[in-house]
């Protein structure tokens, strides 16, 4: 571990001088994401920063400076990790209060966490509108938008406090289908309709 923590940073090292300084801040998020259901209810958040990270990093690598909209595109990342984990954890909530483990679900309960989790997926919903309207892009994005939105909403409608069944479509397939129908869509718009 010790040894890829000094290969990340040599790294960034070689891309550019802020890459390199904020190099620590992504190393202790994500080695320390482990940890955090050991002392708060807000792990679910710590794992989304850690995932939140990579659109802003890679921004940074590629310029070296930061804009509004990849910081955007890294908080909709945020609140959409965050809350699919939360939905994922319902499964976990005896076990975790049983060892003392700290969750959102653990805390709210289970109807607690998915309101909890809803409002983050508004966020991100609301962040995606906000990017593509910031951003100017076209009817491509937004069809990738709308798929994205779709997937959130339909989280909500497969998984309920009583009925816990459905959470591994909810978590891995609408998920899994979110993340690529938005993030080819964005990148097609931008090829497509670039100046």
């Amino acid at each position: 571990m010790i040894g890829n923590v000094v290969l990340f940073m040599a790294a960034t090292w070689f891309i550019n001088p802020l890459c390199f300084f904020l190099s620590p801040v992504a190393i202790v998020v994500v080695l320390g994401y482990s940890y955090t259901k050991r002392f708060t209810a807000l792990c679910h958040l710590v794992l989304g920063v850690g995932l939140s990270l990579a659109p802003i990093g890679a921004f940074l690598a590629v310029t070296g400076y930061f804009s509004v909209l990849p910081v955007l595109l890294s908080v909709m990342v945020l609140c959409w990790v965050s809350g699919f984990d939360i939905i994922y954890s319902l499964q976990d909530e005896d076990f975790d209060r049983s060892q003392r483990l700290h969750s959102i679900p653990a805390w709210l309960g289970k109807a607690g966490a998915l309101r909890f989790s809803e409002v983050l997926h508004v966020i991100a919903a609301g962040l995606a509108v906000a990017i593509g309207l910031m951003g100017g892009f076209h009817w491509v994005y937004w069809v990738g938008a709308a798929v994205f939105i779709g997937m959130l909403v339909m989280q909500h409608r497969l998984v309920k406090p009583d009925d816990l069944s459905r959470v591994n479509i909810a978590f891995m397939t609408s998920n899994g289908i979110a993340s690529v129908v938005y993030a080819v869509f964005a990148i097609a718009d931008m090829f497509i309709f670039k100046n």
